[in-house]
């Protein structure tokens, strides 16, 4: 019974710091176009709005989009990395696999991405923010 306590505890600690992660993403993702408006006669609400859009863009309107993966990322990273008793880094490295997953997804689904923005999102906000969020939790306990 102990054994599945364990597992049980691990795997709502998983959850609930993949559900933070992606509701900071989502969060950021929302308000994005109140800080940046978009292109004016598209609406970013529809992935063929968005899709529409995406020529029109420029590379301001990706700030928020990097900063939701990312700072989803980390704040899943970190939490896992703070809250299960062992298997920090491979949890949290898994976290980054997780939400990079959901990136090459966003890629497929919007083709029209530029290049230089697949690049840097899938090479930076992932893997390294996942990695930052274990060291940040390792180094302060």
């Amino acid at each position: 019974m102990n054994t599945f306590l364990h597992i049980l505890k691990r795997t709502i600690v998983i959850f609930i710091s993949l559900f933070s992660g992606a509701m900071l993403n989502g969060a950021i993702i929302n308000i994005s176009s109140k800080v940046i408006a978009p292109p004016k006669g598209f609406d970013l609400n529809t992935a063929e709005g968005l899709q529409a859009a995406m020529p029109h863009m420029g590379p301001e309107h990706f700030l928020f989009p990097f900063l939701a993966h990312a700072l989803g990322t980390l704040i899943s990273a970190l939490l896992i990395t703070r809250f299960l008793k062992s298997q920090h880094f491979v949890f949290a490295m898994m976290a980054g696999i997780l939400f990079m997953l959901g990136g090459i997804s966003m890629v497929i689904m919007l083709p029209e991405t530029p290049i230089w923005f697949i690049l840097v999102d899938l090479i930076g906000a992932y893997i390294p923010m996942a990695y930052l969020g274990y060291k940040l939790v390792k180094k302060s306990s």
